[in-house]
């Protein structure tokens, strides 16, 4: 499937976490969310990109947004993950996919001359009204969580000043 666009409704999410509940992003409803996937829990540039959204997390919740990571390990290893960084935000398990697939983030991938299916790290701001604010369809970790806090002040501020 192709990523979806800016302004396209976001594909609906729902996805258990590490502690056993489920989140739906049809509830994310009124807040900004940033759905980011990927690749696998613990690796070096999954960990980066984690400790640094972990680093900015009191100043995305204080502009009323949330952080979602998606990837396809499941609750155990999600927790352990979240644990040992101490990562306050929602890790989500899409074992099977699905939710990737509908961001366009489950691509074929290259290594060493071995193709394979597999998550192309990307994020996506999600506005209030469910609609896909801002695409990022290929991510560099270092670096990438103080981007998306930018585009997100930028395009709340945009929301704010638009005529209602």
């Amino acid at each position: 499937m192709s990523v979806p666009n800016v302004g396209d409704l976001a594909p609906e999410i729902s996805l258990p976490d590490d502690h056993g509940g489920s989140h739906r992003l049809a509830d994310q409803r009124g807040r900004w969310t940033i759905v980011y996937f990927y690749p696998a829990d613990d690796t070096p540039g999954c960990t980066t990109e984690a400790c640094q959204f972990r680093d900015m997390d009191a100043e995305v919740r204080d502009t009323g947004a949330d952080v979602w990571g998606i990837s396809p390990d499941g609750a155990a290893s999600h927790r352990r993950f979240r644990e040992k960084f101490q990562l306050p935000f929602t890790l989500l398990s899409d074992e099977d996919h699905a939710v990737a697939e509908a961001y366009g983030a489950w691509t074929l991938k290259t290594n060493y001359g071995r193709e394979y299916m597999g998550i192309q790290r990307s994020s996506f701001l999600v506005d209030p009204d469910g609609r896909i604010a801002r695409v990022w369809p290929k991510v560099k970790a270092d670096g990438h969580a103080a981007e998306v806090l930018a585009a997100l002040s930028e395009a709340r501020a945009a929301r704010a000043a638009a005529p209602s």
